[in-house]
């Protein structure tokens, strides 16, 4: 069942408890909530709260609250406010209810029905999947051998895995100047460095972050990993972690989320590195269009501010900005330097300048030498799947980030952060 609490400040709760809630329980809420219990099933007016379809992380954290308080049989707890018809609220992660009831996280969707796709080459426009013609031909060459339309699963998994967010074609393709083909691809001439000096690389583009030899360190650690056992002290090898990775489209559309993403994967990248590693401080850097902040930046004026298609560059700083620390801030990794860019340029009636803007989230942590490099998986091992529910978010995103934000229409778009 659903219940209600409201506070002095117009705020709305919406708790899912299994049971209905006793005295004592309803009093710790009023408590905990800091507002009065409302002995109702249905609110009637305006609410702005979050999408029924996804658990806030103040929600997961509001009910561990209760579960340490002692109250049993609480799932969910949302936070709504009161608003009008023409209230703002962020489409991507909040919705406008017309009252709100005991059906207010109930969720009707069906499964969708397989879809075969007769015209992949329409489909590819249609669901912006950013095929380029060698793909489509080589999908419509297997229909053919298969005897059988695809399905729409089988053409979009195809787009994701092959797109260039994940491939990286065009970096690892021949490179060619004025008709000559050089030795080297791109992405081989940024591998060369680390071939012709090697240094104290000891893994590089081959996981999720590169180490380099560190200094010899003392170790404070149980001195059994298995079973509990006394601390004790001594010498390690160890190495340093180094990563940064880009995380643009969904920063440029979602400015906070996008940011906060970024640098948690980031985050996540040091964590996996090898068989595993520990982050120690991060970096983040941004690069817009002008931010126009203050009128008296002559540069700023040479070129015509124009409309953006999802958010303005001092939005874009600001928001990405706050979204970066504040994961860093929940997991305990400072942000210690980063450096920002804002850039235009006209020229020959053509404008330059970052509209889909850049999010470079870094860092630096470190490990054990011994665990710098993966093992190798053998026959018979047990796969384990980390990680909280899945959403329906990012759909299509490494397609669509592989192209200009823009190119797709607005729906594909925000379908794909």
């Amino acid at each position: 069942m659903i219940i209600f609490s409201r506070n002095n400040l117009g705020k709305i709760y919406t708790v899912d408890i299994n049971n209905k809630p006793t005295t004592e329980v309803k009093e710790k809420l009023a408590w905990l909530l800091d507002g009065e219990i409302l002995l109702t099933d249905k609110l009637e007016g305006i609410f702005v709260g979050p999408r029924k379809e996804m658990i806030t992380p103040w929600s997961t954290n509001a009910v561990e609250i209760t579960q340490n308080m002692g109250i049993e049989g609480i799932s969910r707890i949302e936070e709504f406010k009161e608003a009008y018809e023409n209230t703002d609220f962020d489409p991507m992660l909040q919705n406008r209810y017309n009252n709100i009831d005991q059906s207010v996280f109930e969720i009707e969707k069906e499964p969708e029905e397989i879809i075969h796709i007769e015209n992949i080459s329409e489909y590819n426009k249609q669901e912006g999947l950013a095929l380029n013609d060698d793909e489509v031909k080589y999908l419509e060459d297997l229909s053919k051998r298969l005897s059988r339309n695809l399905t729409d699963s089988e053409v979009f998994g195809f787009s994701q895995v092959n797109s260039e967010h994940c491939r990286h074609k065009i970096f690892n393709a021949d490179f060619i100047i004025d008709g000559e083909k050089m030795p080297d691809s791109l992405f081989g001439l940024i591998r060369k460095t680390s071939k012709v000096n090697h240094n104290k690389i000891v893994s590089a583009y081959k996981d999720n972050v590169a180490f380099v030899k560190g200094p010899e360190i003392e170790q404070f650690a149980p001195a059994s990993q298995d079973k509990p056992d006394f601390f004790e002290t001594k010498n390690i090898k160890s190495v340093l972690s180094i990563k940064a990775e880009t995380h643009n489209f969904p920063t440029t559309v979602e400015p906070f989320n996008g940011a906060a993403t970024g640098s948690g994967g980031e985050i996540r990248d040091r964590l996996a590195g090898g068989k595993g590693s520990l982050p120690l401080a991060g970096t983040a850097v941004y690069m817009t269009p002008y931010s126009r902040l203050e009128k008296d930046r002559d540069w700023e004026q040479a070129t015509e501010s124009r409309k953006w298609l999802y958010q303005s560059p001092i939005e874009l700083l600001i928001k990405a900005s706050n979204g970066a620390s504040d994961f860093g801030n929940k997991f305990g990794q400072p942000l210690i330097c980063g450096s920002v860019l804002t850039f235009e340029h006209q020229e020959n009636n053509k404008k330059f300048g970052y509209d889909k803007v850049i999010m470079l989230a870094g860092g630096i942590g470190y490990g054990k030498h011994e665990d710098s490099l993966k093992g190798r998986p053998k026959k018979g091992d047990k796969i384990v799947l980390l990680g909280g529910d899945n959403y329906r978010i990012g759909m299509g995103g490494g397609a669509v980030s592989s192209v200009d934000t823009g190119e797709f229409e607005s729906r594909i778009e925000l379908n794909a952060v």
